[in-house]
C-alpha cells in the first residue's frame, strides 16, 4: 500500500531546492524553508494517504505553478496548502510565515 508511512520515500530536499530554484525567482533562505515543509509534508505521510501518490519535487513545481501570477513562492506554497486544506484539512501545519521573505 503506497500511503503506509513505512513505503513512504521522503521527498529529496536538495532536488527540490534545485527545482525551485529553476522554476521561480527567490531567496536561498526561502528556497530552503519550502522545500523543508514540503520534505515534512512528505514524510508526514497524509499527502500519500489522501491522493494515493507520493510527493515529488515535480507535483510541488507543477502545483506552485498554478498559483495566481505574481505571487511570490511563499504565496504559492501557502495558497497550495490553503487548496489542500479545504479539500482534505490538515495542510495549513505546513504553511510558511510570508515574513520570511523578509528575513531572507
Amino acid at each position: 500500500m503506497q500511503g503506509s508511512r513505512d513505503q513512504l520515500t521522503p521527498v529529496d530536499r536538495t532536488e527540490l531546492e534545485g527545482e525551485l530554484r529553476g522554476a521561480f525567482d527567490a531567496e536561498e533562505a526561502v528556497i530552503s524553508v519550502v522545500a523543508r515543509q514540503a520534505r515534512d509534508m512528505a514524510e508526514g505521510g497524509q499527502f500519500a494517504a489522501d491522493f494515493d501518490a507520493e510527493l515529488t519535487p515535480e507535483t510541488v513545481v507543477d502545483n506552485l505553478a498554478d498559483a495566481p501570477e505574481g505571487y511570490s513562492l511563499v504565496e504559492r506554497w501557502n495558497w497550495w496548502l490553503g487548496a489542500l486544506d479545504l479539500s482534505h484539512g490538515g495542510y495549513t501545519r505546513f504553511s510558511v510565515r510570508p515574513d520570511i521573505e523578509r528575513q531572507a
